[in-house]
């Protein structure tokens, strides 16, 4: 499947076994890992570096397997979820950066562009959780009022 603002395919990169097990070599039991799972969520790490630093310290290759939830879903029975999810807040601060960028370098053309595309995807994405029910029903994307998210 081709990208969406690019015609690059964008098939290349490493997949996730068919059949995924929990490794006969992890030294953490499920316990365990949700314990680090929040210990990392009450130092304010976001859900993607939380996986990151268990894979790189703690030697657990996915704490879906080595659980049977996800990061997010952990996160949100201890309660510490974030309201605003990660993925979003990403393109929020992206948003962000180059709405400045283009306020100083007005001839900037390209950067313009990407911000018209950072902003399309922000509303994709907020119409998105809105629908599923992640975002209150009345959440409205509106740039300057979303600076306060992305500082």
């Amino acid at each position: 499947m081709g990208r969406m603002h690019s015609g690059k395919k964008g098939k290349s990169g490493s997949k996730k076994p068919v059949k995924p097990t929990n490794p006969t070599w992890i030294a953490h039991p499920a316990k365990e890992v949700e314990i680090l799972v929040t210990k990392l969520a009450k130092d304010k790490k976001t859900a993607s570096e939380i996986g990151i630093m268990l894979r790189d310290s703690y030697g657990i290759p996915s704490v879906k397997t080595a659980c049977g939830k996800r990061v997010t879903q952990i996160l949100k029975e201890k309660e510490l979820k974030p309201e605003i999810p990660e993925d979003l807040l990403a393109v929020i601060h992206r948003s962000i950066q180059l709405r400045k960028h283009v306020e100083k370098n007005k001839q900037d053309m390209p950067a313009f562009r990407g911000l018209q595309l950072s902003e399309s995807k922000i509303k994709r994405l907020v119409k998105y959780y809105v629908r599923e029910g992640v975002l209150p029903v009345n959440w409205k994307y509106d740039s300057e009022s979303l600076k306060l998210y992305g500082s």
